[in-house]
């Protein structure tokens, strides 16, 4: 998506530095705690609120049925005016969804509010990366772009502190919404400040036709959807599975802290590997790396063993996504943006299935042994796929 109003011009530029730290902060708050802080307060959620396994999929579900269609609608034409007040808005408009949450027990209210809540996260993935990253680019800076992505672990990680501190006992799900509304909303202040001013865009820049597809490419989206249905599951559902098993109780509160802290400096190793190795079979890779780790989470038996899975989930998804992106630009011949979209529905469609899919099976089986084994077929599928 090429931002409205919104290039970059051969006056000066922000720091990279400063321009990477706005895009990190933007996706830790809508990404790193708008989507995923979901999953480690899901658990007092089932506690307080007696929410079942298939309800709290099809929360997750809405959620990422809200970032499908707000991919896309995000990819069909450029929004109108200044792009930086576009995401000043959705940031803030994000931090109040996320605190919503605690402000309701309705099932119908969830639903709304995580659908607008993935909307806009979709909303700010693309805007903050168009910001940033054109600008990156056109400074030659575009090695500090790795930085942006490495948001969604920090976001992960600090809200995995934030949820029990801010909980009042085991059933209390309202304090930790409204303490990570509140966070998201001030670590979204300083995105506008370090962003700096706007900036006139190119006359070709605004006229950038749509990509066409290369050859290969619909495989690899194919694929792409795949690792969306394959990690979401896991992503979703950890933080319950530990608090249901007593001998793994007493590592809920840092399994989501794990996945963050392996996640923020993950893409830079995976875009190496990517440099390296090429961008599918590093993909490949770390898809099996991935399925690995969910095996682990439920047949490990062992906090070690879990903890360790958590690392593995967190030090691939994110990794996974930056080689997703870069190689759709790769596989587009001219402006990728429309081929970008693509594989972001397909991403976002295995996403918002598996959830719902795995609380029911959930429901029929009484375990995540079944979700969890067929999230990590998908996955070694998804690295067959990528590899050839």
């Amino acid at each position: 998506m090429t931002a409205s109003g919104e290039g970059v011009t051969t006056g000066a530029l922000r720091h990279p530095a400063a321009l990477a730290l706005a895009g990190c902060l933007a996706l830790a708050v809508a990404i790193g705690i708008g989507r995923f802080v979901y999953t480690p307060i899901l658990p007092f959620m089932t506690t307080g609120l007696g929410l079942g396994k298939p309800e709290a999929g099809l929360i997750a579900s809405a959620n990422f049925l809200g970032y499908l269609l707000g991919a896309l609608a995000a990819a069909w034409r450029p929004v109108p005016g200044d792009a930086r007040l576009w995401l000043v808005g959705a940031l803030a408009a994000s931090a109040a969804t996320t605190g919503a949450m605690g402000l309701t027990e309705d099932l119908g209210a969830f639903l709304a509010l995580r659908f607008a809540n993935g909307a806009l996260a979709a909303l700010v993935m693309v805007l903050a990366s168009s910001l940033t990253m054109n600008r990156l680019a056109a400074s030659g800076h575009a090695v500090w772009a790795a930085g942006i992505y490495a948001g969604v672990g920090v976001g992960i990680a600090v809200s995995s502190l934030a949820v029990p501190l801010a909980a009042l006992g085991d059933g209390d799900s309202q304090g930790p919404w409204l303490v990570c509304g509140a966070l998201a909303l001030a670590l979204s202040v300083p995105v506008w400040i370090l962003l700096g001013r706007r900036e006139r865009a190119k006359p070709a820049e605004a006229a950038a036709a749509a990509g066409a597809r290369a050859e290969g490419f619909t495989r690899f989206a194919v694929a792409y959807g795949l690792f969306g249905f394959g990690y979401v599951i896991t992503a979703t559902f950890i933080s319950d599975m530990v608090r249901a098993d007593p001998v793994l109780q007493p590592a809920e509160n840092l399994v989501w802290f794990f996945v963050g802290l392996a996640a923020a400096p993950s893409v830079a190793f995976w875009g190496w590997a990517g440099q390296r190795w090429g961008n599918e079979r590093a993909f490949a890779a770390a898809c099996l790396v991935e399925a690995f780790g969910v095996l682990l989470s439920v047949l490990g038996g062992g906090i070690w063993m879990v903890l360790t899975a958590a690392a593995l989930l967190g030090g691939t998804f994110m990794g996974l996504t930056a080689l997703g992106l870069v190689n759709a630009r790769r596989l587009s011949i001219g402006d990728p943006r429309r081929n970008l979209a693509l594989i972001t529905a397909a991403f976002g469609l295995g996403q918002m299935i598996g959830p719902a899919l795995a609380g029911v099976l959930h429901d029929w089986t009484g375990s995540y042994l079944e979700p969890s084994l067929m999230a990590a077929a998908v996955l070694a599928a998804a690295a067959m796929l990528a590899a050839r």
